[in-house]
C-alpha cells in the first residue's frame, strides 16, 4: 500500500484554513500563508508544513478528503460492494462540492510532469479507500484488476464531475452508473473467462 503524506494536525488545519483562498490565488504559498494565519499558526511555518510546495498541499488535502470519507462510510446504507462503491464516490464529491475549483485547480498542479509521480500516488490511495470502504477485500488477481478499473472510473468521473452545473450532481451521478455498469459487465465476462480456461486446463 502506497504511505500516505505525513499526518499532522497542523497540515491539515492549514489545508482547511487555505481553501477559501485556493480559488483565487491557487495552491500557492501565499494562499497557504493566509491560512495559517488564519488558522492561528505562524506563517513562517509554510515552508516546514509543505516542503514539497503545491504538491505537497494538494496532496494533503486529498488525503484529507480520503480520511473524511471513510469516516463516512459507515452510515451508508448500501451493503452490495458494487453499490457501496458508487454511493463513497457520490459521498466524496458532494462533500467536495464547495471546494470545486480548489479541485480544478489542484489537477492543474498534478498535471505537470514534475508531479506525474504525486498523481499517481494520490490516485492510487484514494481508489484503494474506496475499495477498503466499501468492504472489498480481494487480494489476488481481482485485486489489480479492480484498482485499474476504478481507476478509470474515478478519474473520468472527477474530469465530468467539474463541468457538471446540475442539481445535486445529478448528471454525475448518472454517469457514475453508467460507468460502474461497464465495469460489471466487463468483472463478470473475465470471471466468466477464467473459469472457462480453468476447465480446459489439463488435470
Amino acid at each position: 500500500m502506497i504511505q500516505p503524506p505525513e499526518r499532522l494536525p497542523e497540515r491539515d488545519a492549514a489545508i482547511e484554513a487555505m481553501l477559501p483562498n485556493v480559488p483565487f490565488e491557487g495552491w500557492t504559498v501565499r494562499a497557504l500563508r493566509a491560512g495559517l494565519v488564519a488558522a492561528g499558526l505562524p506563517e513562517d511555518d509554510a515552508a516546514i508544513l509543505f516542503p514539497g510546495g503545491a504538491a505537497d498541499m494538494v496532496a494533503v488535502f486529498c488525503d484529507l478528503a480520503d480520511r473524511r470519507m471513510t469516516d463516512a462510510a459507515g452510515s451508508l446504507p448500501e451493503t452490495k460492494v458494487t453499490d457501496k462503491v458508487r454511493a463513497l464516490i457520490a459521498l466524496r464529491l458532494t462533500m467536495n462540492r464547495p471546494h470545486k475549483e480548489a479541485i480544478r485547480r489542484a489537477m492543474a498542479v498534478l498535471a505537470l510532469p514534475s508531479n506525474a509521480r504525486t498523481a499517481a500516488a494520490i490516485m492510487a490511495r484514494t481508489v484503494d479507500a474506496i475499495w477498503h470502504a466499501a468492504g472489498d477485500r480481494s487480494a489476488d488477481v481481482t485485486w489489480y484488476t479492480k484498482r485499474a478499473l476504478l481507476t478509470a472510473v474515478y478519474g473520468a468521473t472527477v474530469l465530468f464531475w467539474l463541468h457538471d452545473t446540475s442539481d445535486e450532481d445529478a448528471n454525475t451521478r448518472a454517469f457514475i452508473d453508467r460507468r460502474l455498469r461497464g465495469v460489471g459487465r466487463l468483472l463478470r465476462a473475465r470471471g466468466r473467462a477464467g473459469s472457462l480456461l480453468g476447465r480446459l486446463r489439463p488435470a
